[in-house]
């Protein structure tokens, strides 16, 4: 099985780079519940050194990039790194915190940040990654008649994600259907995306087709009315960095002893 191959792999990263990894997910589309049967593994982790004497997360910065064979795409960052990102409510990292696929969980620092999330959570910093998601993809891809219909997708995803923060005031589900369903009322429209993810699934290949009328237009009135949303939030005050210098701390002890 390729969760096995994955596993695989990262065991030997640990070893090639004398590191502990803490916890690694799928990210990407297969975590989001609309991948391809070609689709890439997209596995992410974070991952620590031995200790060094240095117990801050204001230090030096790392990062693992590794494509393996089988479309094993793996990237891992360190946990300075990681909870630097942390801080800023950088929504990938928060997407992995809560993807539904997990490889590995050996460390209770994954749990402890869910845990802490809700007072790091910045919906103004989390709005404007989506929606410039978006709107990228938006105007590379879906503007003319003739349009990639699978990337309607990674507009719309971003797009349901935004009317949850709008909604919710908190970080977006990682599953599309879940998106879906509770952000999109039943009808032409969700009728039309329904029938789009079932041929995604079925592994039909969504190249370039007519554009759907129904979704392009909710898909420009989304993006006028979020791009009008996110000028009228202030800006937020920061959380301090000490419970996060404290579960840095708390990692390297709990992983090296």
């Amino acid at each position: 099985m390729q969760e096995e191959t994955i596993r695989s792999e990262l065991a030997r990263l640990e070893q090639a780079h004398d590191i502990h990894i803490l916890y690694a997910v799928e990210s990407g589309s297969r975590a989001w519940g609309f991948a391809s049967t070609d689709s890439d593994w997209d596995v992410r982790f974070l991952y620590v050194h031995p200790l060094d004497g240095s117990r801050a997360i204001y230090e030096k910065r790392d990062n693992l990039e590794d494509m393996r064979p089988g479309k094993i795409d793996l990237a891992g960052w360190e946990l300075r790194k990681a909870l630097r990102l942390f801080r800023k409510s950088n929504p990938p990292l928060l997407e992995w915190l809560h993807s539904p696929i997990v490889y590995a969980e050996p460390f209770s620092t994954a749990q402890q940040m869910r845990q802490l999330m809700a007072r790091y959570f910045n919906p103004k910093s989390c709005l404007y990654h989506y929606l410039h998601m978006a709107g990228g993809n938006y105007r590379q891809y879906l503007r003319t008649e003739e349009v990639r219909v699978k990337k309607y997708f990674y507009v719309l995803r971003p797009l349901l994600a935004c009317r949850w923060i709008e909604r919710n005031g908190t970080m977006p589900p990682m599953a599309f259907e879940t998106l879906l369903n509770s952000q999109a009322e039943a009808g032409e429209l969700k009728a039309a995306i329904e029938q789009l993810l079932a041929r995604k699934r079925r592994g039909e290949e969504l190249d370039v087709e007519p554009r759907i009328p129904v979704i392009n237009t909710f898909v420009e009135q989304q993006l006028d009315h979020f791009n009008a949303l996110v000028k009228t939030y202030g800006r937020l005050a920061r959380p301090d960095t000490g419970r996060l210098d404290q579960l840095f701390r708390d990692t390297l002890e709990e992983v090296w002893g």
